[in-house]
């Protein structure tokens, strides 16, 4: 029969069970790619950056409507002042003034409009620098996610090898109790055993900082507990079909945030010569006005506060006309400055293209030079291995020395560590031409 403690004992385990399963949730590239957007800081500077740019196409927007003004004023005067008759005397009196203005431009010479643009244009730019900046931590993260999955396997490897050399410690062992095996060699295979499990030391110290930078690129408070997916990867289904440079670029030159961004800050310095020329033309504002006031003097009757508003109101309305006629050269050499902008953004962009072609001319050849590596790795694992399980038999049979055992084996590591990072930089360099191609990151 099942006790009360029994039954909650078996609560507990569940309850830690859950909480174990929970806290070692593993990742996928797409959630890691989707957790840094979201939480990198260099992504807050720039969604910052665009919600400015925001704000100031707001503010553009509004410059066409009225603005208005409203003020009030109370002064006092003591001692001499001058009268209405032209005549000073010593008098203490006070003054209230009510003023409600408004100004409404009516001509700037297209300043207003191509503010708007501008500033249109400006928030397009921000929004690509927005996007860059996500392409650039994508990256940065897909990067990271394939080292950890590449010590990962290391790891995994440096332990199989410790099973190897416990393995054959036995062998060495019994041999040496029966006579068959000197103490050195039982001696060399204990040794071995040691250097083995300090290289899987070192394997399992770098797969967990590999996490660790993984979990600093996601500005994840902490590493602890923090796991990815570890999708199985076919390597004789890892095969390349490259597409030619010249290809990628003219599908990248028209949806990279980096060439699209300098492309709108291109059309923008238009708009800012037009800007600096509107300030040839005349300025032409309409204003309006309503005021009124209170005037009291000491010792004398004065009327009351709101006879006076309603008797000195008054209203008004009018136009003004500002034509610039010189300014010092001020407006020649706005334009001029505008101009020279104008023509080192269209160098920028220029610059930009260049860079893009590189460094898909590089990704290109990068993949190229990857598959290649993919492939003299596998052969060149396949016989290490070979070597290595002949040389394991006649080390076996006494037919070969330690070091001509550890020789083998240390080859045969080594490819196997060749075999595993040309695969993880194939898969990587063929993601970054894919990526310049407009395919998401995914594993």
């Amino acid at each position: 029969m099942i006790t009360t403690k029994q039954k909650y004992l078996a609560t507990l385990t569940f309850c830690a069970c859950t909480l174990s399963v929970q806290a070692q949730e593993v990742w996928s590239l797409k959630q890691c790619i989707n957790y840094a957007i979201e939480h990198n800081l260099t992504i807050k500077q720039q969604e910052a950056s665009r919600d400015q740019s925001e704000v100031e196409l707001n503010t553009a927007k509004w410059s066409r409507l009225p603005d208005l003004n409203g003020s009030a004023s109370h002064s006092f005067n003591f001692g001499r002042s001058l009268q209405a008759d032209n005549t000073y005397q010593s008098i203490n009196t006070q003054n209230t003034g009510l003023n409600l203005t408004t100004s409404v431009p009516l001509f700037t010479g297209m300043q207003i409009p191509h503010s708007i643009s501008l500033a249109k244009l400006n928030l397009k730019a921000a929004i690509e620098d927005l996007n860059k900046a996500k392409e650039d931590i994508s990256i940065q993260v897909a990067s990271a996610y394939l080292q950890v999955l590449f010590n990962e396997e290391l790891a995994k490897v440096a332990h199989q090898q410790v099973s190897l050399s416990q393995e054959m410690l036995k062998q060495k062992e019994a041999y040496y109790q029966n006579g068959k095996a000197s103490e050195a060699e039982w001696r060399e295979a204990q040794s071995r055993v040691a250097q083995d499990q300090l290289s899987a030391v070192q394997a399992d110290n770098n797969y967990q900082l590999a996490l660790l930078d993984l979990s600093q690129l996601l500005e994840l408070p902490s590493p602890d507990d923090f796991r990815i997916v570890s999708p199985e990867v076919d390597e004789q289904a890892l095969t390349a079909s490259l597409t030619s440079p010249t290809e990628i670029y003219s599908q990248a030159v028209l949806s990279k945030p980096s060439i699209l961004a300098a492309q709108y800050r291109l059309e923008g310095a238009r708009h800012n010569i037009r800007i600096a020329q509107s300030r040839y033309y005349p300025q032409l504002n309409f204003g309006a006005g309503l005021s009124t006031n209170y005037y009291n003097v000491s010792g004398r009757e004065n009327g009351n506060f709101g006879a006076q508003l309603r008797d000195n109101f008054s209203q008004y309305i009018g136009l003004s006309l500002s034509i610039p006629i010189f300014n010092r050269f001020s407006t020649r050499n706005q334009v001029r400055s505008a101009r020279i902008q104008q023509s080192n953004l269209n160098w920028q962009l220029e610059e930009s293209k260049k860079t893009l072609y590189k460094e898909i001319q590089q990704a290109y050849y990068n993949a190229l030079g990857a598959e290649s590596k993919l492939q003299s790795s596998r052969t060149a694992d396949e016989a290490a291995e070979a070597s290595f399980l002949l040389m394991k038999e006649k080390y076996a049979n006494g037919k070969a020395n330690a070091t001509e055992y550890n020789e083998a084996r240390t080859n045969w590591m080594k490819a196997v560590s060749d075999r595993i990072q040309a695969k993880y930089d194939f898969i990587f360099r063929t993601k970054i031409l894919d990526f310049y191609k407009g395919v998401p990151l995914t594993l």
